[in-house]
């Protein structure tokens, strides 16, 4: 993944864009986006790749999306480290 932004954020909700072409690390956060309580909606969104950047809206009910979104991918990061100790 070469880069990526946050398009649109409220206190609820964010929508994070991607630049590139790799977005493979994007499904493991969202199945563990899935598994919180607190997230609301969590959603790819890839209308059309040579048109649109994709990207990932989440919702939450209470807490900061990206908050949410960083301790999703520290849980992923934790995950994988064990994997390959």
């Amino acid at each position: 993944m070469d880069s990526f932004y946050i398009a649109e954020k409220t206190d609820k909700s964010v929508k994070i864009m991607f630049k590139g072409t790799d977005t493979t690390l994007v499904n493991p956060i969202m199945d563990e986006l899935d598994r919180d309580s607190d997230v609301k909606i969590v959603r790819y969104i890839n209308t059309h790749p040579e048109l649109n950047e994709p990207a990932l809206y989440v919702e939450t009910i209470e807490n900061d999306p990206v908050e949410v979104i960083a301790a999703a991918a520290d849980r992923v990061s934790e995950y994988f480290s064990k994997i390959n100790q």
